[in-house]
């Protein structure tokens, strides 16, 4: 990111609701944008509420989570009337997301070629993260070469503030990427031929690719800890490598806990089994 970008920022809020949990927008000072939180269970009062920028054309976000595996979702569109096209969303076959952030240009400048470029912009990057899980069915048209030289730059500007206010409207770091290679907090869980490295995040904890992990879980084990173990395995994430399985990819899991358990392939309390490099478990480093 543009190191100028990141120089102080003024971000402005606005609860149109009087809510911190219900709708708002949240605009970075001097800058055309303007990102819409809007809770699913509160689309029919968006219209209401006088919101007319929610019909804009842009892209939008859908937020949500697979509660049978505690897979954090996300869905990345765009629309010439995107409030019209989130609201097509809120069906019975797409109940994982509650969470929609509609991005637009308050000087309604984005045409469609420009959104085009933002929309696979952001997938790639989302993807590339794979911080969340995409539903997206299928990638949008390459509209890349549509864009001119001389506006590039701008819509990637136009991005980096995007990355920017999608965080503050809620903890979504859909472009971070996580790897062991740029992570200075890793930490260890291991049992004899199992042995896993991590990291604990702000919305999660991040299991490395190659990390060790039991083959076969406890009989005792409950449902949600089967159900994300087939899913594991089913998505490749874990591979089967003889008497253990491994990793093929970083994957991060809702809590330390949940982790651990798969790793171990039984319950376990991942504050205590996540050790750093002394010893020190993640409990005793979070109370520092």
């Amino acid at each position: 990111m543009d190191s100028k970008i990141l120089d102080a920022k003024e971000i402005s809020i606005f609860m149109l609701d009087g809510t911190l949990t219900g709708i708002k927008t949240a605009e970075v000072k001097g800058n055309i944008e303007q990102a819409i939180f809007i809770p699913r269970k509160k689309l029919k009062e968006v219209e209401p509420l006088g919101l007319k920028e929610a019909k804009y054309y842009g892209i939008y976000f859908l937020f949500g989570k697979d509660e049978a595996i505690g897979k954090s979702k996300a869905y990345i569109g765009q629309s010439n009337e995107c409030l019209k096209r989130v609201k097509q969303h809120d069906n019975p076959k797409e109940d994982y997301w509650t969470e929609a952030i509609i991005i637009i240009s308050k000087t309604q400048s984005f045409q469609n070629t420009e959104i085009s470029y933002l929309e696979e912009l952001a997938i790639a990057e989302a993807a590339a993260a794979n911080r969340f899980e995409l539903t997206n069915t299928k990638t949008p048209n390459k509209n890349k070469n549509a864009v001119s030289k001389t506006s590039e730059p701008t819509l990637k500007r136009h991005f980096e503030i995007i990355k920017i206010l999608l965080p503050t409207l809620g903890h979504y770091p859909l472009f971070e990427s996580i790897n062991k290679t740029n992570s200075n907090d890793i930490l260890i869980c291991k049992r004899k031929e199992v042995n896993a490295e991590g990291e604990y995040l702000d919305d999660g904890f991040v299991v490395f690719k190659g990390s060790k992990a039991a083959k076969q879980l406890a009989t005792t084990s409950n449902s949600s800890i089967k159900n994300l173990r087939e899913f594991l395995i089913k998505q490749n994430v874990l591979v089967d490598k003889g008497n253990i399985l491994e990793f093929k990819e970083d994957y991060k899991f809702n809590t330390p806990s949940s982790a651990a358990t798969q790793v171990f392939g039984s319950s376990a309390n991942g504050w205590t089994e996540w050790k750093d490099k002394d010893g020190k478990t993640l409990d005793e480093l979070k109370r520092k």
